[in-house]
Parts: structure tokens; C-alpha cells; sequence
């Protein structure tokens, strides 16, 4: 009988190799996308525009949202160990009892609300192309590591419970009982949640330079400019109180 292959495929190799570089891989994939190709205005109008913007806000947040509910309530340690694809125990629990990867819907959620805000077909196809190919790579490796990790207790994991999508009617019964850690929700997401507000402010302003040109964008750059640096100071207080131990999660 011929031995089984137990070689990493393509995909599994790429997805470690995501999951240690992601941090650098993906914002310098995403600021290309978006300088390569300029935003344009929904059906010629940037009138029209605020509310392609507003909705792809309101992506930003229903994905933020997801990723709020899921840390708050069972947080899994997702930047492994030595960018390494680690896991103690088999979190089942809270949201990933309704979906296998809620983080990273999350994730996808709120990068279509970045794109829909820049809104460029091109931006559309090439960075969906790459970032769905990207977190579906990094799911194939963690879920090679998980099944070699826990076996059985896995695979009847992944029967009950999908690899995507929340299951709406599985929410309630998941998180019954379970208590909401706003100080872990902090502490662990405040990254995230700059990051993309971030990316959201400097959009807004490319979208401002490429209507009004310079300096008819000056007033525009000018309150962008201090909503950046209200969030830089926002980010840098959390840190700051996460160092010095008075924002800590009791429970760690």
C-alpha cells in the first residue's frame, strides 16, 4: 500500500506563510491597491458617493462588531506562538460555537467596507481576489494544524459547526450565561479598531484630494488630519494604560 503524503499543500503553505508575514503583507497590499487605482465617485457623482461611503461605514462596523462579540465573550489567541500557528486548547465556545473562523469574517467584513468606501472596480476585483485566496489559505493551514493537533474532538467540530457563516439560531444558545469582558474587548481590539478607522480617515482624504485637487481639499485634509491624530492619541492612551497595568483583563 503507498504512504499517504502527509506534505503541506500550496495552499497550506501559503497560509503559514500569511500567517507570519500578514502583519506587513497585507497593509502593503491594500496601500497599493488603493494608490494604483483612485477612487471614483458612484455613478459619476460624489454627491451620490456619501452614501456608497456611509454604507461601506456600516460594513466597517457590522465587521467590528462581529469581532467585538467574539472577544468579548471567548477570546482565541490568533497570533500564535513565534508567528506560528499555535493552539493550547480547542476554543468552542461563545461565537465559535456558531461559526469556525468569526474573527476572520470579521476581518473580511471589514475590508469590504474599506473597499466599497474607495470604490474602484479594479480596487474591487484585485483585492477581493487576494484577500478572500488569503484568509481562505490561512484557514486551510490552521485547520491542518487543528486536526493534527486534536483529532476526533476537531473533526466533530467542523460536523456541527460551519466554517464561515454564523449560524443565526446557534447565537443565543451559545452565549447564554456567558459574561461580556469589556476590559479584554479593549485591551485586544483597540489595534484593529484603529487600524481600519485609520485606513478609512486616509481614504476619505484621497477621495478629497482627488475631487478638489490642492488646495481645494485644504478644510477637508484639515479635519481628517485631527480625526488622525485623535485617533493616534486614543491608541497611544490605551497603550499607554495597558503598560502600566491600570487596563488589564483580570481574567488573563
Amino acid at each position: 500500500m503507498a504512504q499517504q503524503d502527509d506534505r503541506p499543500s500550496l495552499i497550506v503553505r501559503y497560509g503559514n506563510f500569511l500567517f507570519r508575514y500578514r502583519n506587513g503583507v497585507f497593509p502593503a497590499v491594500m496601500a497599493a491597491i488603493f494608490i494604483l487605482f483612485p477612487p471614483q465617485p458612484l455613478l459619476g457623482s460624489w454627491a451620490a458617493d456619501r452614501w456608497l461611503d456611509l454604507a461601506g461605514l456600516l460594513v466597517c462596523l457590522m465587521g467590528q462588531g462581529l469581532r467585538a462579540t467574539v472577544v468579548g465573550l471567548a477570546y482565541i489567541k490568533r497570533g500564535g506562538v513565534n508567528k506560528q500557528i499555535y493552539a493550547a486548547r480547542l476554543v468552542q465556545e461563545g461565537m465559535f460555537a456558531t461559526s469556525r473562523n468569526p474573527l476572520y469574517v470579521g476581518n473580511i467584513m471589514v475590508l469590504a467596507g474599506l473597499f466599497v468606501i474607495h470604490n474602484n472596480p479594479l480596487a474591487y476585483v484585485l483585492g477581493g481576489l487576494f484577500f478572500l485566496v488569503s484568509y481562505r489559505a490561512i484557514v486551510a493551514a490552521e485547520e491542518r494544524y487543528l486536526r493534527g493537533q486534536f483529532g476526533r474532538e476537531y473533526e466533530d467540530y467542523c460536523r456541527r459547526v460551519n466554517r464561515w457563516l454564523p449560524s443565526l439560531s446557534a447565537i443565543g444558545p451559545a452565549t447564554e450565561g456567558m459574561t461580556f469582558n469589556w476590559r479584554r474587548l479593549v485591551i485586544k481590539e483597540y489595534g484593529s479598531f484603529f487600524s481600519w478607522i485609520v485606513t478609512a480617515l486616509l481614504v476619505f482624504a484621497y477621495q478629497a484630494y482627488t475631487r478638489l485637487g490642492w488646495p481645494g481639499a485644504g478644510r477637508s485634509l484639515l479635519w481628517i488630519g485631527a480625526g488622525l491624530v485623535a485617533c493616534g492619541l486614543w491608541a497611544a492612551l490605551i497603550r499607554a494604560l495597558k503598560k502600566t497595568g491600570t487596563l488589564r483583563d483580570p481574567t488573563a
